[in-house]
């Protein structure tokens, strides 16, 4: 993270030792966002986005999620191998840690307006927190998501388009050759499958649909690759479409970008993306 970034900890209910860093807003703060990261990474790959929206009047409060990155080699004793593994509750106690951080954002600033990005897993970490707590947030933003549906979430192999002799086997994250295998050579990611680190019943648990009557207009905002393989346009739209006539959003935006591949924030229009994320925020949340 940033030297500007401030690396703090919270304990979850079973013990855990949650790590997250707080990015203050450069001059006047005019929201807040909390950013989930996806599976088998962690905050640390975000800092270009980070930045951009500090830059842009944003406090950013962004966890390793349980498992994951810092909070994963203190979970597992440093074992840098049992990385992606939830530990003690699974998929339930991750979330409700990702709610017991939306908790302390809400006490550290009662008065600014709160969106919650989440990309990949994060996404789905989103849907569920906004599907059990709506009021909790202002807006939402999802990236490289999927509707939590059987047929519509891939479920097999995310880099089968890209398998050729010398393949290293993270094509699928980014069209830029070196998004991949910087993603390999970190220290705190692990490329094992969701299936083998979350095993069957937490996996099963991603499977769901938008709440139905959500009782709150949230602004939503979902950004894609073309080529994402994880749920791509055509899922996305599914799951604009069941936020606009399930839950009774009216302001759900989605945004294609052709030639990306599933991480859209290290694409090769990487800039493109944030500013149109940073546009979409503007419209919504102005300066104060």
């Amino acid at each position: 993270m940033p030297e500007l970034a401030e690396e703090r900890t919270f304990t979850d209910a079973h013990g855990v030792v949650i790590y997250y860093d707080v990015r203050p807003a450069a001059g006047t703060p005019r929201g807040v966002v909390q950013l989930l990261h996806g599976v088998g990474e962690h905050a640390g790959r975000y800092r270009a986005l980070i930045d951009a929206l500090a830059g842009d009047g944003f406090t950013v409060y962004a966890d390793d999620h349980r498992g994951h990155g810092r909070t994963g080699m203190a979970q597992h004793g440093g074992d840098a191998g049992r990385l992606g593994r939830l530990g003690a509750g699974g998929m339930p106690a991750t979330l409700a840690a990702c709610r017991q951080l939306t908790d302390i954002i809400r006490a550290d600033h009662p008065d600014l307006p709160l969106i919650v990005i989440g990309h990949s897993w994060g996404s789905f970490l989103t849907q569920m927190l906004v599907d059990d707590r709506p009021e909790a947030y202002d807006a939402f933003v999802l990236s490289g998501s999927a509707l939590r549906w059987p047929g519509t979430l891939n479920a097999g192999d995310l880099n089968a388009p890209w398998k050729t002799p010398g393949a290293h086997g993270a094509e699928w994250l980014s069209s830029d050759p070196e998004v991949g295998p910087a993603f390999l050579a970190d220290p705190l990611t692990t490329s094992e499958p969701l299936l083998k680190l979350f095993g069957v019943i937490d996996a099963a648990r991603l499977y769901g649909r938008p709440r139905r009557n959500l009782g709150r207009d949230l602004p939503a905002l979902l950004m894609v690759g073309q080529d994402d393989t994880v749920g791509g346009p055509r899922s996305v739209h599914k799951l604009a479409d069941a936020y606009r006539t399930r839950s009774g959003l009216t302001d759900v935006t989605t945004l294609v970008y052709p030639g990306a591949r599933h991480e859209i924030f290290n694409e090769t229009m990487q800039a493109d993306v944030r500013a149109d994320l940073l546009a979409w925020l503007d419209a919504r949340f102005a300066r104060r």
